[in-house]
């Protein structure tokens, strides 16, 4: 099974709509790449929440969680900066908590965690960066 993304205006729609985004791997460190994603995205107006088991305290002025489960409320976007391999354990626990839409950062990709959530009918992102496509979809219609 290849991994088929949702087309630039699917996802273009999907960014309109969403309005809380998980990511899971948020550095805390202003010089990682997972941290200037986030930051922009906050400033767009997305509600930010960080997902990292490793760091307790605030990520862009808000308090980290260790996991999803621990999120409270509805997700609409779990966006993920971590290894290919653990795609997978991340879209396990996506699936406990029903969020709408997983999203595996540029460079990142799993068949194994695209084909486990398409069966359950989710709507799967892998290997864009949602910064670059909120650039590139802000202004269509």
């Amino acid at each position: 099974m290849a991994i088929e993304n949702p087309s630039r205006e699917e996802i273009g729609a999907i960014l309109k709509k969403a309005k809380r985004i998980a990511v899971v791997g948020l550095s805390n460190k202003p010089d990682r790449t997972s941290y200037q994603v986030s930051a922009v995205m906050q400033k767009a107006g997305y509600e930010i929440i960080p997902v990292n088991p490793t760091f307790d305290g605030e990520i862009l002025g808000v308090k980290a969680v260790a996991s999803l489960k621990e999120i409270e409320g509805h997700v609409d976007i779990v966006n993920v900066f971590r290894r290919s391999e653990q795609l997978f354990e991340v879209a396990k626990e996506f699936v406990e908590i029903d969020a709408d839409v997983y999203w595996a950062q540029l460079g990142l990709a799993s068949v194994e965690a695209y084909k486990f959530l398409k069966e359950k009918g989710y709507t799967v992102v892998m290997d864009r960066c949602i910064k670059v496509e909120h650039a590139l979809t802000k202004n269509m219609p």
